[in-house]
């Protein structure tokens, strides 16, 4: 199981993401950048950034709940720092994004996705998720992509791969736990 999804968090690197790409892009192009991040992120450390639902769709691998946010714009944090999408494209709404949700080695991870992929034309991202072993052709449907179809993509032993997944288990029952109720 995975820990519960941050939308503080993703908004946060959403909007670093925003900043270094001078305040505006498309938001295929931004859920593109942010699977690679959590992507990186699971198989270097263990754990992802943002720990969204990641499905296959038509236009590659996709962030579930940040699409939503996107489509939806609730209130809540995104809201606060990234735009309602205009034409397929959101803008950053702060000069400066917080960035207390990162880590030190997170703001790193996506300032290094920035500097790999993010001069890359949005359709040429999506021809380049395409080929990740993880990513299937849906159709016009949508499947769902695990932890573990990542990390076997990336040849972890199926050991490794037990104690990954029974990590973040722990991790997603302790938050769970100790959730403020409301």
């Amino acid at each position: 199981m995975m820990p519960p999804f941050k939308e503080a968090k993703t908004a946060q690197a959403a909007a670093l993401l925003l900043q270094m790409a001078g305040g505006q892009m498309s938001y295929m192009k931004l859920i593109k950048l942010l699977y690679l991040a959590d992507r990186h992120a699971l198989v270097t450390w263990g754990r992802p950034v943002t720990c969204d639902r990641w499905v296959s769709m038509k236009n590659g691998p996709v962030l579930s709940n940040t699409l939503n946010l996107i489509k939806k714009h609730p209130p809540g944090e995104w809201r606060q720092l990234v735009s309602k999408a205009t034409e397929y494209d959101v803008r950053l709404k702060v000069a400066e994004p917080p960035q207390d949700r990162l880590s030190e080695a997170e703001v790193k991870l996506l300032k290094q996705v920035h500097r790999k992929f993010g001069a890359v034309a949005k359709w040429k991202l999506v021809e380049m998720v395409h080929t990740l072993p993880e990513w299937r052709d849906p159709g016009q449907s949508a499947f769902p992509i695990s932890p573990e179809d990542i990390l076997r993509a990336e040849k972890w032993s199926d050991e490794d791969i037990k104690a990954v997944l029974c990590e973040l288990d722990a991790v997603a029952h302790s938050e769970r736990v100790l959730e403020p109720v409301a």
